[in-house]
């Protein structure tokens, strides 16, 4: 019998997709024996977008379902970028050799017959779950020593001065590893300040074993940009960086979304454009968000990208995020959310610190336990 050490297992979260009750009634009591954390779907489609918000560390999935089976649902989590690396097990009532074969052509990790009883499947959940963290753990120290080595890092440690306007931005990386979320300035002369925020897209170790070159790339793409054709319109930056990275073979099933700002000192204007981020947030009188159109980088060969002006008055601010901070759960289980954010900065006076305030609130709503990298800038017109 294999031993279970609860403490062990709690950090674990497992997603139960299985459309019989009395089956997976059974699974979930020895998933919370166990001590896991879990949730359950009744089907593929459901199991589809509680993966996207659960962020499991294991999947274990029924094939025999009604309307959306398991072979559609893996099919689908090997076409999430921020899902097809999640361990996955098949369970199904059948023992066929051609439903095994199929099983396997998907790329599952294993593939249990439910008559082999819940000992069996947990020791398999629990092997899978061992190997994935000796895997995380050799990327977490790789990461840190090709990091080290290079001298790189992927958010610098202070904001830069540029008279006007008061910039700052906090960054966590998730367990203290250089991440996929990076951040860079480039002064472009004394008027004009470029600001930039990237994911790359790919949560945790898959996205941290290859942030530092990313973004050394995509660093290295808008600093030619500038020199070259010295342009200021965040849009222009991020159509070149699309073209390039799209046409690069060796990156170009890789993809980022990235936020560029562009800043004015003398006409106190920003230009904004993104690429499949999240929107860009406005504190004036009120709280709005400007979302931009434009597709992940390296998505597209044409990303059309364009600009949205905005005008900042004195005591106006901006910020820019990632997804971290909107999709990171609080204490009660609900989503931090882009609306509680912007509950939080709508609450900010003129005297306040942009990001005192918003780093309490998060801090204490999470119990300082992140999911994800935490990025957020805030650019203040004063």
């Amino acid at each position: 019998m294999t031993a279970i050490n609860e403490n062990n297992n709690s950090q674990y979260k497992v997603l139960l997709v299985e459309d019989e009750e009395s089956v997976a009634k059974l699974m979930l009591y020895n998933f919370k024996k166990a001590g896991y954390q879990y949730e359950w779907a009744e089907n593929g489609l459901e199991g589809y977008l509680l993966a996207k918000s659960f962020n499991p560390d294991i999947i274990v999935s029924d094939i025999m379902m009604p309307e959306f089976d398991g072979y559609e649902l893996r099919k689908k989590i090997l076409d999430d970028p921020k899902l097809k690396q999640i361990p996955f097990i098949f369970l199904t009532a059948k023992g066929d050799e051609n439903d095994i074969l199929e099983g396997y052509d998907l790329n599952v990790e294993d593939y249990i017959v439910k008559t082999s009883g819940t000992r069996i499947i947990l020791a398999k959940i629990a092997a899978l779950l061992k190997t994935a963290q000796k895997e995380r753990e050799k990327a977490v120290n790789e990461v840190h020593q090709a990091a080290n080595s290079m001298g790189a890092k992927v958010v610098p440690d202070e904001s830069p001065n540029f008279e006007g306007f008061s910039i700052n931005h906090w960054h966590v990386p998730f367990q203290n590893v250089p991440g996929g979320d990076f951040i860079d300035y480039f002064k472009v002369d004394d008027d004009n300040l470029i600001v930039v925020l990237g994911d790359i897209m790919g949560k945790k170790w898959g996205a941290w074993y290859f942030a530092v070159a990313y973004a050394g790339y995509v660093r290295s793409a808008i600093r030619m940009i500038l020199d070259s054709d010295h342009v200021v319109s965040p849009a222009t930056i991020l159509n070149k960086v699309n073209s390039a990275i799209y046409k690069d073979e060796r990156i170009s099933d890789v993809f980022i979304t990235l936020s560029i700002i562009s800043i004015n000192r003398k006409t106190n204007t920003i230009k904004y454009s993104g690429a499949g981020d999240l929107p860009l947030i406005h504190k004036s009188e009120s709280v709005k968000s400007i979302k931009s159109n434009g597709i992940l980088i390296g998505f597209g060969e044409i990303g059309n990208y364009e600009n949205c002006e905005v005008q900042l008055k004195s005591g106006e601010s901006v910020y820019l995020i990632t997804d971290g901070i909107p999709e990171t759960r609080c204490t009660n289980g609900e989503f931090f959310g882009e609306g509680r954010l912007k509950e939080i900065i709508g609450t900010l006076e003129h005297s306040d610190d942009t990001l005192e305030k918003i780093k309490t609130e998060f801090i204490s709503s999470t119990e300082n336990k992140f999911e994800d990298d935490i990025s957020i800038i805030a650019i203040k017109a004063n």
